[in-house]
């Protein structure tokens, strides 16, 4: 899912947690256990311990909100610690990214934007050689669309239409599918598995794979996810005990790995998350999505 605190405060928070549909993945009254990217040398970085007291703050009047600080790092923005956290309530969980400036005073909510005469151009050139998904569309399309998704969220299933609708129409677009699974669904990094190694069979089998998990999603449990995988993989023309067998190594489970940190490294928190030949958007409308794609067509200036 894709959602953005405003700030972070109390009203803001549990109207996003009104909104998400994710299970709750900590007890109540107390943050969880993180383990953080910073080292020895990062000195201008916060504390856990300092980012925990500040949480409690902003969110411990609510008893049933839980966090879980996942992350504390340089941000690619000189002079910012980005901190991310995963926040909890009884109607979901959403990961959040905050900044915090060097001089430990402020934090900034949100996600930061490029910036300059071509902000998205360091975003293209990286997804251009990184992003080796699965795709659909002409090699030569001038439009790329990087699609980072989770297979058990419901907002990628919603999004969904709107891209195969974008593709039907338009020549100009050449969609790239990146796995990106959220740690709080318990068997999207599952079915990521079982649709990197269908992918790497079958282009024809890996889009029916995923057009068919979106539309059994509400079927799906961590207990039968086996179960109906194994169906769904068969039913899309692979073979579901390659596919199983497959999914277990290693080596498959790298893969996923390498996809979600690609996301991250580029500013990825939630699903779906698209790039517009670099340009970040969030699930949007169809005539959202054909408007800037047809923007991105465009000749450059």
């Amino acid at each position: 899912m894709y959602r953005n605190l405003s700030y972070l405060a109390a009203i803001a928070l549990l109207a996003m947690l009104a909104g998400a549909q994710q299970k709750p993945s900590s007890s109540a009254g107390s943050p969880a256990s993180v383990k953080t990217s910073k080292s020895s040398t990062d000195t201008n970085l916060p504390s856990e311990e300092t980012v925990n007291a500040f949480l409690q703050q902003m969110l411990g009047m609510n008893s049933s909100t839980t966090w879980k600080i996942t992350d504390i790092k340089p941000s690619q923005a000189a002079g910012l610690a980005e901190v991310t956290v995963v926040i909890s309530g009884p109607q979901g969980s959403q990961s959040n990214t905050f900044f915090v400036t060097a001089d430990g005073t402020h934090a900034l909510s949100g996600q930061l934007m490029p910036f300059g005469a071509h902000p998205f151009d360091a975003a293209r050139t990286k997804l251009s050689k990184e992003a080796s998904g699965p795709s659909l569309g002409s090699a030569d399309a001038p439009v790329v669309l990087v699609e980072f998704s989770d297979l058990q969220c419901p907002h990628c299933k919603e999004e969904q239409p709107n891209i195969d609708r974008l593709l039907k129409e338009d020549k100009n677009v050449r969609l790239v599918y990146q796995n990106f699974p959220l740690p709080a669904h318990d068997w999207a990094a599952k079915a990521a598995a079982y649709a990197d190694c269908i992918g790497r069979t079958s282009n024809d089998a890996f889009w029916k794979f995923i057009q068919s998990v979106y539309g059994a999603q509400a079927d799906i449990t961590a207990a039968n996810s086996d179960e109906k995988l194994n169906g769904l993989a068969d039913a899309a023309g692979a073979k579901s005990a390659d596919a199983a067998l497959c999914a277990a190594k290693p080596e498959t489970v790298g893969r996923v790995e390498h996809s979600v940190l690609l996301g991250k490294s580029l500013g990825v928190t939630g699903t779906p998350t698209l790039y517009i030949n670099g340009r970040q958007v969030g699930g949007v409308s169809f005539d959202a999505l054909k408007g800037l794609v047809d923007f991105a067509a465009q000749p450059a200036k």
